[in-house]
C-alpha cells in the first residue's frame, strides 16, 4: 500500500485556501468540516479561548492509504502528524508507526489491532459492514474519530483535523506540476519494491533528480532497507518539494494544470477541514521556510519504540511495555511545544512545600515547555497551588496557561519569606 499519498496534503493546506477562493468545484468534494480550531480563528488568538497548553498548535493527522482498487484499501499504511506552529511561523511532521498495537475505540477487528486498522474500524462499524468506498463523509469522520482517539491516547496530543488521501491524488499532482527535484542524500536501495522500479531494486541514487509521479510514490513508499526516521525525511523533502512546484506562477496561473489538480483532490482526498481552516492554513503555511518544516519520529534519535510481536504478527510497541505511553507523551509535547509558551518564554521559579512536591511541580512544567529557572522548598507555604505573575500583564498566554492548570487565579505579590532569583516572571507556590 501507499506510503507517500498524503505527501498531497502539502498542496491541499498551501495551496487550498487560494485555490478555493478562485472558486474550483471539486474543492466542495474536500472541504466538508465547519469548524474552526482557536488558534487558527484569527491572527491574535485572545488567551482565554485556549484551553490549556499545546492549543496554540493546529495538529493534523494526514493518512494514505491504497484506495478502492487495492486489497486492505482503508488501512492507514501512512499516519503522520502535522503540527503547526502559527505563533511562530513553523511546523514538523510526526511519523507513527502504522504498526503500533493499540486499543481499538470500536470493536471491528477486535479489543486490540495494529494503529493502521483503527480508521477502518470506525469507518465499517459506522456503516455496519466492509465497504472500501469514502463517498459516504459522516463515515469517514467516523473513522477518523476512531484513529484519533487511538492515536491522542499514544501521543498525549489532540487531533484538530484530518485529512485522508490514496496514493492516485499524490501521484496525479507529481504528474500534473511535470515532477518534483530533490536533493537524494544516500542511495535508496530496497530489492522488495525492485518489481514497481523495473526490476531495478536501486530506487535512488545520490544527486539532484526530478521524479515523476510513479518514480515519487516509490522513493515514498519504500520502507524494508531504511528507518522510518529516512522515509520521513524523504517524505518531507517531496512535500517540499510539491509545495513549492504548485506555488510556481507557471501552476497557479496555468487553468489546465489547476483543473488537473483539482480533480486528483476532488476525487482522491477527504478531510474534516473546513474552508475557512483551510484558507487560514494557506497563509500561515505559505510564511513557513522549508528549513523550518522539521522531520520527527518515535526511532530516532530516540527510541521509544521497539518490535515484538502478538500471535503471529510482527507488532511495534512502546519500549516501556504495550499501553505505556508516558515516555512518549513526554517526548512529542517537547517537541512539539506550545507556540504561545516558546514565544514568551517566561522564567519560571517554582517553590514547594517538600523537596518531592517541589521537583515533581518542575517535571511536569517542563514536560510542557515551561521555562523552569530554579527550585526551592519552603514552609508556611499557603495550601494547594499559588500562582504568582511578576510580569505587570506582560505575558498574558503563560498566566492564562497556568491559571488553566491550577484552577486558580493568578496574584502579583509574593508571600512574606519568599525569596525569588531577580529577573523570575512567574513563581509557582506548592503547598500541601
Amino acid at each position: 500500500l501507499a506510503k507517500g499519498s498524503m505527501l498531497v496534503l502539502s498542496v491541499l493546506i498551501v495551496a487550498g485556501g487560494f485555490l478555493f477562493w478562485r472558486g474550483y468545484n471539486n474543492l466542495h468534494k474536500v472541504f466538508q468540516g465547519d469548524t474552526t480550531v482557536a488558534a487558527l480563528s484569527s491572527q491574535k488568538v485572545a488567551p482565554e479561548l485556549l484551553k490549556g497548553e499545546g492549543d496554540g498548535r493546529v495538529n493534523i493527522l494526514m493518512l494514505g492509504v491504497g484506495g478502492e482498487n487495492h486489497p486492505g484499501g482503508d488501512l492507514t499504511d501512512t499516519i503522520m502528524v502535522l503540527s503547526v506552529d502559527p505563533v511562530n511561523n513553523k511546523a514538523a511532521m510526526l511519523s507513527v508507526p502504522r504498526d503500533m498495537w493499540v486499543k481499538m475505540p470500536t470493536n471491528y477487528f477486535g479489543s486490540y489491532q495494529k494503529i493502521n486498522a483503527a480508521y477502518a474500524g470506525g469507518k465499517y462499524t459506522f456503516l455496519g459492514k466492509t465497504n472500501l468506498a469514502n463517498d459516504n463523509q459522516q463515515a469517514v469522520e467516523a473513522g477518523f474519530l476512531s484513529i484519533d482517539s487511538s492515536l491522542s491516547e499514544v501521543l498525549g496530543i489532540r487531533i484538530d483535523y484530518n485529512v485522508l488521501v490514496d496514493f492516485q491524488a499524490f501521484k496525479q499532482a507529481v504528474d500534473t506540476v511535470n515532477g518534483v527535484t530533490v536533493d537524494v542524500t544516500e542511495r535508496l536501495y530496497d530489492p522488495t519494491m525492485a518489481w514497481e522500479n523495473a526490476n531495478n531494486p536501486v530506487l535512488a541514487d545520490v544527486g539532484t533528480q526530478t521524479m515523476n509521479g510513479k518514480k515519487a510514490l516509490i522513493y515514498a513508499r519504500s520502507r524494508e532497507t531504511s528507518s522510518d526516521f529516512a522515509r520521513g525525511e524523504r517524505q518531507r523533502q517531496l512535500l517540499v518539494a510539491l509545495k513549492g512546484k504548485v506555488l510556481t506562477l507557471g501552476t497557479l496561473s496555468n487553468p489546465t494544470k489547476i483543473d488537473s489538480l483539482m480533480s486528483a483532490f476532488g476525487d482522491n482526498v477527504r478531510t474534516d477541514l473546513s474552508t475557512t481552516a483551510a484558507t487560514r492554513l494557506y497563509s500561515i503555511m505559505r510564511k513557513i521556510p522549508d528549513s523550518d518544516i522539521a522531520s520527527l519520529s518515535l526511532t530516532e534519535p530516540t527510541q521509544l519504540v521497539t518490535t515484538d510481536s502478538v500471535g503471529n504478527a510482527s507488532v511495534v510497541r512502546p519500549v516501556a511495555g504495550f499501553n505505556t505511553y508516558s515516555a512518549i507523551q513526554t517526548y512529542v509535547r517537547s517537541v512539539l511545544q506550545d507556540g504561545y509558551l516558546a514565544r514568551e518564554h517566561a522564567s519560571t521559579y517554582v517553590v514547594g512545600a517538600t523537596e518531592e512536591l517541589s521537583q515533581h511541580t518542575v517535571d511536569t512544567l517542563k514536560n510542557y515547555g515551561y521555562k523552569i529557572v530554579g527550585s526551592s522548598t519552603a514552609v508556611n507555604l499557603p495550601a494547594g497551588a499559588t500562582i504568582v505573575d511578576l510580569t505587570d500583564g506582560q505575558k498574558p498566554y503563560t498566566r492564562h496557561y497556568l491559571q488553566d492548570r491550577y484552577g486558580v487565579g493568578a496574584t502579583t505579590k509574593l508571600p512574606a519569606g519568599v525569596q525569588v532569583p531577580v529577573g523570575t516572571e512567574f513563581v509557582i507556590l506548592a503547598g500541601i
